[in-house]
């Protein structure tokens, strides 16, 4: 895999730090790219995510999740179990993880429920009423010129 040098990105750009650390994050994570365990992400609304891990083997005790530095982290640690069992075949993978996704601005998690084997993470985009498009109403021109008319009769 290449490696790119951002540097020229640092000197060039205010502000665009954050793109270019991310670009940094993926790029170093795949060259080790994690295979366990297995995740789909998916979009189910306009502003809505699901985060899908099969985490077969685990009980809702031995998984943690939860949100920091605008990382979700998904770890689990299978307690011990007991000595007496004795396998012919162990193909069901109950080795402890951790796994991080990095979330977008105003990415919040919404919840996370544990059935059938599949940890399910429900996140949802929330925009600030300041950042949402508004319709801006034009005022009529007569009107404008008639109140200043009217602030200019006031002064005098």
């Amino acid at each position: 895999m290449r490696s790119f040098d951002f540097a020229p990105l640092y000197r060039a750009t205010v502000g665009f730090d954050q793109m270019a650390d991310l670009m940094d994050r993926v790029l170093a994570n795949d060259v080790q790219s994690q295979t366990y365990p297995p995740y789909n992400i998916e979009k189910t609304a306009e502003d809505a995510y699901r985060i899908s891990i099969a985490v077969a083997g685990f009980a809702d005790q031995d998984l943690n999740v939860e949100v920091k530095e605008k990382a979700l982290v998904v770890s689990a640690r299978k307690a011990e179990e007991d000595e007496e069992r004795s396998y012919l075949h162990r193909g069901i993978a109950t080795r402890a993880f951790e796994r991080r996704f990095h979330l977008a601005d105003h990415v919040k998690v919404g919840g996370a429920s544990h059935e059938n084997g599949m940890l399910h993470i429900d996140l949802e985009r929330e925009i600030p009423e300041a950042l949402k498009p508004r319709r801006i109403e034009i005022a009529n021109g007569t009107k404008a010129i008639e109140k200043d008319v009217v602030d200019a009769k006031a002064v005098n």
